[in-house]
């Protein structure tokens, strides 16, 4: 068997229903986020998946997502592990602004570059560079030797920070992450062989990213 990794963004949040920036504010999940995470533990449940320990950030979106799936796969009691090295981007004095009213104030070109660019950040955050310099050696420290000694791993995390992950087990140029989106509550489900590399990728539910 090989060893097994799950990556899942969190359910739809407030924020998200509102468009705007969150990076390290902590809104909850509405009512179609927990439904999305139900969905992914339902789904994972019927792929037949399981875990030893899950992995989230410091952020209630992550954990309130982390919970619902867990439940739904009658896993609640495993170990939980909660860390800000998986917490979301920090978009810094974009935090809690309307996407539109960001571009109204500093132009359409110069926020699709603090949102798209790898290295450029917005005033008093992180770029992704920054955001996969946090999260990367956490995961080679932490979770990845978990994952090679085989126990199952489900992570629970942020748009940003997961793309770091998938940056890495993809082996993704900076162009390509920065095209990469990932959509809420949908597993994806990584084999990995016993030095890190990626056997097999599957996404278990197709969702539009946002």
């Amino acid at each position: 068997m090989a060893n097994l990794l799950v990556l899942v963004r969190h359910g739809q949040s407030e924020w998200n229903e509102k468009n705007l920036f969150t990076g390290w504010r902590d809104p909850g999940l509405t009512e179609q986020g927990k439904a999305e995470a139900k969905e992914a533990g339902e789904t994972m449940k019927q792929a037949g998946l399981a875990f030893d320990v899950a992995y989230t950030s410091n952020l209630s979106r992550a954990q309130e997502t982390n919970r619902i799936m867990l439940a739904e796969l009658g896993q609640s009691d495993i170990e939980i592990v909660k860390d800000e090295a998986l917490n979301e981007r920090d978009y810094g004095d974009l935090s809690g602004l309307n996407k539109d009213d960001a571009r109204k104030k500093w132009g359409e070109e110069q926020v699709h570059i603090w949102r798209r660019s790898y290295d450029v950040p917005p005033p008093g955050g992180e770029s992704l560079k920054m955001t996969a310099e946090r999260v990367l050696p956490y995961f080679e420290r932490e979770i990845l030797p978990r994952v090679l000694k085989g126990e199952r791993v489900l992570v629970a995390a942020h748009g940003n920070s997961l793309r770091a992950l998938v940056m890495q087990l993809d082996k993704l140029n900076q162009e390509q992450v920065i095209a990469l989106n990932i959509a809420t509550g949908a597993p994806i489900v990584y084999e990995l062989d016993d030095s890190g590399k990626v056997l097999s990728k599957k996404m278990l539910i197709e969702r539009e990213a946002h």
